[in-house]
């Protein structure tokens, strides 16, 4: 064990003693994520450097405080990247970070969400116990992966002392295609896009306008954009158009007084939402954003009807339910390994749900 890990082993273990809830926090981007977070808050962001890198084998093993506007360089300059494309939302964003919070860019639909980059992860639990799973290659995880079921844990389950992930190489040439459509025209060709041998790398439906990114070998994607037609945007427009989706700093993400940003996931079959509000779909249609004041029970409601499930990302009552219900068996598995890797309940209570 490393100093740091010593000493966080000790404060944890004193904490759960006293029955003290910590916060755990490394960048404090994402704190509008989730419920209201609770606790005496725990700095993570001390934890910093990249253990080990092996471009040849397509993984990088980093600690979690690590900002990721200090690992992506390292990556960049071996013409590598992390293909889930996590956003950042704020200049402090942590690997660990990242990976508690489970979020990923324009290219998830294509590409893989962070679980599926997940390789090892090294753990401090709630007994100030270090815990190793998983390991640096992919024949290693096996079994019951812990390491992807920390993605999205929300740092309920226990300190990301290192994480292992799974790189690749960038795209040699991206061109990104500009469309007028509906939304019901959008989502047909999304589909259809979909279901075709295509180098789609990221789709985007906002106010009449998709906009298609394709990302690959440079005949790929020269074929593939020749094919599809539509309006090519200049490199550096493209460029600054996925960053801010990416990085939910395009208008359409902005809240007016009283609006709920959501997040719905739903089948990418599944037809136009019909509810007020301003909208963005990605992913094929599968993710819809939802920036309005409706009633979040109509939200709801509106997403099951669709076959899928809505989520408060940013603004509303983050006291009450943010994300989707669980079923009952669902809730037991979620108790039984929150008792399991954080028994005292130390670790960001109720930052998932009010009952642990």
């Amino acid at each position: 064990m490393t100093t740091i890990e010593k000493d966080w082993a000790e404060r944890v273990r004193a904490a759960a003693a006293a029955k003290t809830p910590l916060c755990l926090r490394g960048g404090g981007t994402k704190d509008f994520h989730g419920r209201e977070t609770a606790g005496e808050v725990f700095d993570l962001r001390a934890n910093t450097g990249v253990v080990a890198y092996e471009p040849t084998e397509l993984v990088v093993t980093v600690r979690g405080g690590t900002p990721l506007a200090e690992l992506e360089p390292v990556l960049a300059e071996k013409g590598q990247y992390l293909a889930f494309e996590p956003p950042h939302f704020g200049a402090g964003a942590t690997v660990a970070g990242c990976v508690a919070a489970g979020l990923s860019g324009p290219r998830r639909a294509n590409m893989g969400a962070v679980r599926d980059f997940m390789l090892g992860v090294k753990l401090l639990d709630g007994r100030g116990e270090v815990l190793k799973f998983g390991g640096q290659v992919m024949k290693n995880v096996a079994g019951y992966d812990v390491s992807r079921l920390v993605a999205g844990s929300l740092g309920t389950l226990g300190i990301v002392l290192e994480v292992s992930l799974k790189v690749l190489p960038r795209p040699v040439a991206e061109a990104t295609l500009r469309f007028e459509l509906d939304e019901a025209g959008a989502l047909r060709r999304m589909n259809e896009w979909g279901g075709q041998p295509l180098p789609l790398s990221a789709t985007l439906w906002h106010d009449g306008v998709l906009q298609v990114r394709l990302s690959g070998a440079e005949a790929a994607v020269r074929a593939a954009a020749d094919r599809l037609g539509g309006e090519r945007l200049a490199a550096d427009a493209a460029a600054a158009l996925w960053s801010s989706v990416r990085e939910q700093a395009a208008a359409p993400f902005a809240l007016a007084p009283g609006e709920v940003l959501w997040r719905l996931s739903l089948p990418s079959t599944a037809p136009a939402l019909g509810l007020a509000g301003r909208q963005v779909v990605e992913w094929g249609g599968a993710q819809r954003w939802l920036a309005s004041a409706t009633d979040p029970a109509q939200i709801r409601a509106r997403a099951a009807e669709l076959g899928g499930h809505a989520t408060v990302f940013r603004g509303g009552d983050r006291s009450g339910a943010v994300f989707q219900p669980l079923t009952a068996p669902l809730a037991t598995i979620h108790r039984r390994l929150k008792q399991s890797f954080d028994p005292a309940g130390i670790f960001n209570p109720g930052r998932l749900y009010p009952e642990f």
